[in-house]
């Protein structure tokens, strides 16, 4: 049972995190600051450290410093929100094994855990299945696109994800990153369809303190933050024709210049980009420059949607509903017959984030020790008997834009509701409803 140190002054998260690792195996002790983790290191041995970058009486820094000095080959994974990606940047410069983003996701820092528990001889020899809390599968599809990841991973080769909205496309970016030989190096991810057309560039590329108002100190960009690691570019479609340019730039050159600096910046960082959308379509359309669509497409994997993996359903549910019980504090066994049934008869339009969102509501509610149709979300149970939308869930510019008219009439324009209805979230309905220049 391996020893783990959590160094985390949110108690409550703390407490989370600390039963449920407790419930994976490992023998959690937990302090709330840097003097507390220092002594818990004095009394007894661990295989890993888990620390916040930012801690009450000093910050993670400080303590990693004080472990590589005592215990060189102690690993610490550091936790650090986008913000403080510059000082993550540093953590592992100054010997940080990982780090991981906050929010943490539960079945990323468990991979991250056994990989860093994991000597590299032994990681060689041990090829199972499901690696660490990586839900592969057994249908066909699955373990082809697994074989795709498993080849292109050790290369530099520049790779696009397509998939449909709630596929899971960062977590097969994170797969290909873990397995690379970048793995030591940050793993940085961008959402571009959150990027503000004006702080593009300062988002790719940072800018110096007081280069533009606002810029009251300087920036680190997501570029310079993944240099020796891979830089993810989720939904790269919603990047405008301004910002592709100077990204195509920045990929040619392999150099850049933050905002306000006369110094260019090389740079060494593999990219992997996602979309669900039709980029060929956006290139006829003049919204999607081909020649940066030919230098981000080396190689391509497709993620199918969760109807197409029926074999693989309930290997989702069930993880699923060990995530949720964890998080939860509760102790849900499964999931009844009628339940099972409808799982497997329902279309799933949101794919893998709307079961996750589903079981995650159910075992919250659950009373018993398995998940029923009463536990589930209403519009779930409603949607399940609604062929025209649940069994045809979003696929092709054909087919789409009517889902989307025909479930924007049936809420009365209620996006919210919308959304639910076809099983993707706001900002995916608001770029599709843009896409399609469909009118309120």
């Amino acid at each position: 049972m391996a020893r783990i140190l959590i160094v985390e002054d949110d108690l409550t998260f703390s407490l989370m995190l600390s039963t449920w690792l407790g419930k994976k195996g490992f023998d959690v002790t937990s302090a709330a600051n840097v003097k507390d983790a220092k002594q818990h290191l004095s009394d007894k041995d661990f295989e890993l450290i888990i620390s916040d970058l930012r801690l009450p009486d000093s910050d993670g820094i400080d303590l990693l410093q004080w472990v590589k000095v005592q215990n060189p080959l102690l690993p610490v994974i550091m936790m650090t929100s986008y913000a403080d990606i510059q000082t993550a940047v540093k953590a592992m410069k100054l010997g940080a094994s990982d780090y991981i983003s906050k929010p943490v996701q539960p079945d990323l820092l468990l991979a991250k855990i056994h990989e860093n528990l994991t000597s590299p001889v032994e990681a060689e020899e041990k090829q199972p299945e499901e690696t660490g809390s990586y839900i592969e599968g057994k249908s066909q599809l699955a373990r082809q696109m697994y074989e795709h990841v498993r080849l292109v991973a050790p290369t530099n080769m520049s790779v696009l994800i397509n998939g449909s909205s709630g596929t899971g496309k960062e977590h097969i970016a994170r797969r290909i990153h873990d397995l690379s030989k970048r793995n030591n190096a940050p793993f940085v991810a961008v959402d571009c369809g959150a990027i503000p057309k004006d702080l593009a560039a300062s988002e790719f590329f940072g800018h110096i303190k007081g280069s533009f108002t606002g810029a009251i100190d300087n920036k680190v960009g997501a570029f310079e933050a993944a240099h020796g690691g891979t830089l993810f570019l989720d939904e790269i479609g919603n990047l405008s024709y301004e910002v592709q340019v100077q990204l195509l730039r920045a990929l040619q050159e392999r150099k850049i210049k933050p905002i306000g600096s006369n110094q260019e910046i090389t740079i060494d960082v593999r990219l992997l980009s996602a979309t669900n959308e039709n980029l060929r379509s956006a290139i006829d359309k003049g919204d999607f420059r081909e020649d940066l669509y030919h230098r981000i497409n080396e190689f391509s994997i497709r993620i199918p949607d969760l109807r197409e993996r029926k074999e693989d359903l309930m290997l989702f549910a069930n993880n699923f509903l060990d995530v949720a019980n964890a998080e939860l504090s509760k102790s849900i066994l499964g999931f009844d017959n009628e339940t099972i049934n409808l799982f497997q008869s329902y279309g799933w339009p949101g794919n893998l984030r709307q079961m996750k969102n589903v079981i995650r509501y159910a075992t919250l509610l659950a009373k018993g020790k398995y998940i029923t149709l009463n536990e589930l979300p209403e519009e779930f149970k409603q949607n399940g008997h609604n062929q025209n939308l649940t069994h045809e869930p979003l696929r092709n510019e054909d087919h789409e834009k009517e889902l989307i008219l025909s479930a924007l009439s049936q809420t009365s324009n209620n996006k919210s509701k919308a959304a639910q209805i076809l099983g993707i979230d706001r900002k995916t309905l608001y770029n599709k409803i843009k896409y399609y220049n469909i009118e309120l």
